[in-house]
């Protein structure tokens, strides 16, 4: 994944977990309709209408998009509060202060933050879940696909909570291997996304993917609403037309659970080439 350049007062706050002087920040006092982004890679954090003012001296917001990973302190003080796609330090969450009904502060450092107004978001960010074997090669191809913001490796489907890697590696959990794209509407489309998928893994395989053999790295997608489940099933008919016979399963989205650290960007961490999947064009 590529990450935005960072100045160095900047690098001192969101990787070396620094704190900028209270009242000092741009967004302290500030109250644009919007969208507030990671400064180190783009993904949307919180929305203007969550912020408050507390008095505190940097942003308040009472909640969150969920992309905010929460990470208590090693003396059990406080909990950080991270960008949950590059791991930023973004400050820390209060519970128990009462200053909005939702009774949650999140203290953020300005300096973490970039802010997209209302004529610059047109609401395009969205999410799309595939699952397609070992999640570190369709993770590897969604990545070089521009319009696509961030991807993420996880787990869904399964019937256990928070489960691990060794949970998952038993098959005994129900759950696949997933990944998560972040991608925006406006420069790449959900059925962009579908055709893709399906061009870069083996989906008449019935029974894992490549050598990856197990319930867990079965072909499936996982849909957030009707559009979605009808456009993949649009999709999945042209593909029988052609002759293949698709073992891909549609299924409801469930909770996604991200994987461990070190399956996150694998194979451009490794700078290795994956080892079972690779693009065909089809469509």
């Amino acid at each position: 994944m590529n990450f935005n350049k960072l100045n160095e007062e900047e690098k001192r706050v969101i990787e070396n977990k620094g704190t900028e002087r209270a009242f000092s920040g741009e967004y302290n006092d500030f109250y644009e309709e919007g969208i507030f982004v990671c400064k180190k890679c783009n993904t949307h954090l919180y929305k203007s209408e969550n912020k408050f003012s507390s008095g505190c001296g940097w942003p308040s917001f009472d909640d969150d998009l969920k992309n905010v990973k929460r990470v208590p302190d090693a003396d059990g003080t406080r909990v950080e509060i991270v960008c949950a796609t590059c791991d930023a330090h973004l400050g820390h969450v209060f519970v128990g202060e009462h200053f909005t009904p939702k009774n949650t502060r999140h203290c953020v450092n300005s300096i973490s933050l970039k802010f997209l107004a209302n004529k610059d978001n047109t609401n395009s960010l969205s999410y799309a879940y595939f699952a397609g074997g070992c999640f570190w090669g369709v993770e590897y191809y969604f990545q070089k696909q521009e319009g696509v913001l961030s991807v993420m490796s996880g787990y869904m489907g399964g019937h256990i909570k928070d489960p691990s890697y060794e949970d998952i590696c038993t098959g005994s959990s129900g759950h696949l291997e997933i990944v998560k794209v972040q991608y925006d509407k406006n420069k790449i489309s959900y059925e962009q996304l579908v055709k893709i998928f399906f061009e870069i893994h083996d989906f008449t395989q019935v029974n894992g993917q490549g050598p990856d053999i197990g319930s867990q790295y079965l072909s499936a997608i996982y849909y957030n609403n009707e559009k979605e489940y009808k456009s993949a099933l649009e999709i999945i008919d042209v593909l029988e037309t052609k002759g293949f016979n698709v073992a891909t399963t549609l299924n409801e989205m469930d909770i996604f659970y991200e994987a461990e650290a070190y399956h996150q960007d694998y194979y451009i961490r490794h700078q290795t080439m994956p080892y079972c999947h690779s693009y065909k064009k089809i469509f």
